[in-house]
């Protein structure tokens, strides 16, 4: 049994498919195939079902393949502690975010990170919460900023900050000109929301849960009309939306764009207006999350100060004392 081996049944068990897991690796696919095969004979069990286009881990593949990432994670604990004794931040990071946070805090992020830490690269991945959660667990990235709640799958979590939610509706709509809103006043508008799997549309929903039996793509009406609400790929793709008067949205307010940014009509006027939710503002909780057994504390404490040095104006810092 080799390290190289149990790299091979965890690129499996996460890609479902010997030919991608060869990708992923950089072999050819015969050559995972035999290493697989071989290990498989020497515990003499299947670790894998295969059949058809895709491969399924068996109940007892799915422990060995669980122990294998722990292995390798111990394997690379001993090369991590090696570098320590040259220089702890030395190497890049592999930092996960969700989309809907992703776009905001990024380039802050990045050249704050530039300026403390420049030894530690970071390599960014931006995806859905679950799908960081699964990278997170085998490997794939070293850590994920993601917002509350999801599964703990067995992390370390350190709070960052909580983002107060906001309104988006159409400059020439009759809220428009409104200083606040409840989440009650919107019961009667158009919702444009994010497709599935986005976890911020979770969000919303929670605010507005009365939009919850509409969130299915725009269909036309037996009325002639439009549904209640509408989906988008992106918050930029929503907001586009909201400036052509098809609706309004909620939106996290560091997706609010500086009022210079802000698309004006004809006569000088924002297409969008952003209004403030009535007190108590729904908020998220944004967290930075690693696996246990993780061993670069400092390179996550360096990430935490490069966040905190990023100028988030509205969000309210989280005390991690």
């Amino acid at each position: 049994m080799t390290l190289t081996e149990l790299r091979y049944i965890v690129a499996v068990a996460r890609e479902r498919h010997f030919g991608r897991a060869a990708e992923a690796c950089f072999v050819s696919q015969p050559t995972l195939s035999v290493a697989v095969r071989k290990l498989e004979d020497e515990l003499a069990l299947k670790l894998f079902e295969r059949g058809g286009n895709e491969v399924s881990v068996t109940p007892l593949g799915a422990v060995i393949v669980r122990q294998a990432q722990v292995t390798l994670d111990n394997a690379a604990m001993i090369k991590e502690l090696a570098r320590r004794g040259k220089d702890p931040l030395s190497g890049a990071l592999r930092l996960g975010i969700i989309y809907t946070i992703g776009p905001y805090l990024l380039p802050e992020l990045v050249r704050q990170a530039i300026a403390r830490v420049p030894q530690m690269p970071l390599l960014l991945h931006e995806n859905f919460t679950v799908k960081l959660l699964e990278m997170l667990r085998t490997g794939e990235i070293d850590c994920a900023i993601l917002a509350e709640p999801f599964a703990d799958a067995n992390l370390s979590m350190m709070p960052l900050y909580d983002e107060p939610f906001v309104i988006a509706v159409p400059g020439a709509h009759p809220l428009a000109k409104r200083p606040s809103l409840s989440a009650t006043e919107l019961k009667q508008e158009t919702m444009l929301l994010l497709g599935a799997g986005h976890c911020f549309r979770d969000h919303v929903l929670e605010v507005c849960p009365e939009f919850a039996r509409f969130s299915t793509p725009a269909l036309p009406s037996t009325e002639g009309g439009m549904q209640r609400s509408f989906e988008g790929s992106s918050l930029e793709t929503i907001k586009h939306m909201v400036a052509s008067g098809m609706g309004i949205t909620v939106l996290p307010l560091l997706s609010v764009p500086p009022a210079s940014q802000q698309p004006l009509d004809t006569q000088g006027h924002p297409l969008v207006r952003y209004i403030p939710f009535t007190e108590p503002a729904p908020t998220r909780r944004v967290v930075l999350a690693w696996r246990r057994s993780f061993t670069r504390s400092e390179a996550i404490t360096a990430l935490h100060q490069a966040i905190q040095a990023c100028p988030l104006g509205g969000v309210s810092w989280a005390n991690t004392q």
